[in-house]
């Protein structure tokens, strides 16, 4: 499975239960790169999705467990083992500010488990500057 996280410069994902921000160029670039593809999220992530657009996606509460090899992992209010083997891939977003967290994406042990192979930014809807980054193991 391949992982899409939304974080700030410190790694947070979310605080007292509400993600940190979004972005529509950012949903828009995470459905291009999804196309033909499975996006896997909860119903939460997919209250973002819903206008109804989007192929592919698959709501579930245990999406994390059901997932399959190469299928996308939209994740933003829950923990990420980075130790689980059947991660191939982590694509971080970054919203390049520092936001209050309190659920953070472990940025060391990323470093220590996975290689980053890419790095670009483009301009967001809502952010000046998003940054993609890609990690594999």
């Amino acid at each position: 499975m391949i992982l899409l996280v939304c974080t700030d410069d410190a790694g947070g994902m979310l605080f007292n239960r509400r993600r940190q921000s979004q972005d529509r160029i950012l949903r828009e670039k995470i459905l291009s790169l999804t196309a033909g593809g499975v996006l896997w999220m909860n119903e939460y992530s997919y209250g973002q999705f819903r206008d109804g657009t989007a192929e592919g996606i698959r709501v579930d509460g245990a999406f994390l467990q059901k997932a399959g090899s190469g299928e996308y992992c939209f994740v933003e209010d829950q923990r990420i083992d980075l130790a689980d083997g059947r991660i191939e891939a982590v694509i971080r977003y970054c919203w390049n500010r520092a936001y209050p967290a309190d659920l953070y994406l472990d940025l060391e042990q990323l470093a220590a488990r996975f290689r980053l192979v890419s790095r670009e930014e483009f301009a967001g809807s809502s952010h000046e500057k998003i940054t993609k980054e890609r990690y594999v193991r």
